[in-house]
């Protein structure tokens, strides 16, 4: 069996702007990605995002609205071995909340969708980061319909 990782696709509004938080890697070809991590022993794939993002990002599961039922699973190559990586689409509550980067990370950045896709390069991720954007959009095209506050 390959690897297994697990992570959030992390957003925020700001300013009418939906916003897509990507961290730079500290090793290897210093790739963009969501905070994500691989699975430790004994460890569900869920718990493993949580701790992944507390230790990359700082951000608590209290400090998110997660999309528990609408995960998205990559699964691709690194090295010639398989790898799954498992996503799930996160909130930030506090758009103004600061991200504490762990050691991992050299940089970080908030990016509308369009620049968000670009700095992944991966085309698995720019598909990701589209399908995710599209499920936020029908979420908020179905609360303003709903007739709800």
């Amino acid at each position: 069996m390959g690897k297994r990782a697990a992570g959030f696709v992390l957003f925020r509004r700001l300013c009418g702007e939906i916003q897509y938080l990507l961290l730079k890697a500290s090793y290897g070809d210093f790739h963009w990605s969501a905070p994500k991590g691989h699975v430790d022993p004994g460890e569900d794939d869920f718990t493993t995002a949580l701790r992944e993002t507390k230790e990359e990002a700082g951000f608590d599961e209290k400090d998110l609205i997660i999309y528990r039922d609408t995960p998205l699973t990559l699964n691709y190559e690194v090295k010639g071995k398989p790898k799954v990586v498992i996503y799930w689409l996160a909130e930030l509550r506090n758009p103004n909340q600061e991200v504490i980067l762990s050691e991992e990370h050299t940089e970080l950045k908030w990016l509308p969708k369009d620049a968000a896709k670009e700095c992944v390069g991966f085309k698995d991720n720019q598909v990701m980061i589209e399908k995710f954007h599209e499920m936020i959009l029908n979420m908020d095209k179905n609360r303003t319909n709903c007739g709800c506050p």
